[in-house]
């Protein structure tokens, strides 16, 4: 069934997108981005219940009544049919409904704030937007990057997303929930990738100049890479303080993938307090 909605739907959208080269959107890789694609194809296909006889009908109507068709219907009092009218409101009413119903479900059970559980200890991961890039910060591994994100497989992750500028959306289109950043604001993001395999997270939120170049690569490795990356990460000889953080921080483009060991403790929480302190306490 998953297979039959996915490819109707990619058949129906591959028009209206033949100017995109790929659609992760529509090769999921993770339990919420699965979760979400079957919300979509079944929505599509709901819809597709009052699409498809509309297109029927605007091609067999004229045909049927057609002025040259001797067997056409004649009936210049016709006014009104109560049986029409019945199935002109009562199928887009129950279509609402079943979309209503399959959205607010969906909504409360992939609630991105809700943490995945799967008898595996989670792995923290602390995001930050700046212009025009992603920090991110493990906080139990010591260790930070730029641009770039590496997670094990089949490892629940815990993200803790904050923005040190103007509002950005995070998001990993094949692992799911895009979710916005905001200074002073903490938001949560729970996720979890099956497949080892690089992927792309970007930023859905126009934020200025450096927008188009506001993406990342996600690494997914299996466990034991993960353990031998943070290895290698903790030998960087740069750390994180908050006065790299503020040199990071200046606005730029293309900014090159960095690794930083150690990472000043707290910086996370300075990042977004900061934001919540007045006017006075400035930058």
């Amino acid at each position: 069934m998953r297979r039959i909605l996915r490819f109707s739907l990619a058949a129906w959208l591959m028009p209206c997108l033949s100017g995109c080269s790929q659609l992760p959107l529509l090769d999921p890789q993770g339990p919420i981005g699965k979760a979400e694609m079957h919300i979509i194809g079944m929505a599509f296909a709901l819809m597709l219940i009052v699409v498809i006889p509309v297109i029927v009908m605007a091609i067999w109507f004229p045909r049927r009544y057609s002025a040259s068709d001797p067997k056409g219907d004649y009936a210049p009092k016709w006014s009104r049919s109560a049986r029409i009218d019945l199935i002109v409101w009562l199928v887009p009413g129950v279509i609402v409904l079943a979309l209503g119903i399959l959205t607010w479900r969906g909504s409360h059970r992939l609630d991105p704030f809700r943490p995945i559980d799967t008898g595996v200890k989670p792995l923290s991961i602390e995001v930050v937007s700046l212009d025009w890039k992603w920090l991110f910060i493990y906080p139990d591994q010591d260790i930070a990057t730029v641009n770039r994100l590496v997670i094990p497989a089949h490892v629940p992750i815990s993200f803790r997303i904050t923005s040190d500028t103007v509002m950005t959306a995070f998001f990993i289109p094949q692992l799911g929930s895009q979710i916005y950043a905001l200074a002073g604001r903490q938001s949560r993001l729970h996720l979890l990738a099956d497949t080892p395999g690089v992927y792309t997270g970007q930023n859905q939120q126009f934020s200025g100049r450096g927008f188009a170049d506001m993406h990342f690569r996600v690494r997914v490795t299996s466990k034991k890479q993960f353990a031998a990356w943070v290895h290698r990460a903790r030998q960087s000889p740069h750390g994180l303080d908050a006065a790299r953080f503020a040199a990071i921080a200046k606005p730029s483009v293309r900014y090159p993938v960095s690794v930083f060991s150690p990472v000043s403790p707290g910086l996370f929480d300075d990042i977004v307090n900061r934001f919540r302190a007045g006017p006075a306490a400035g930058r």
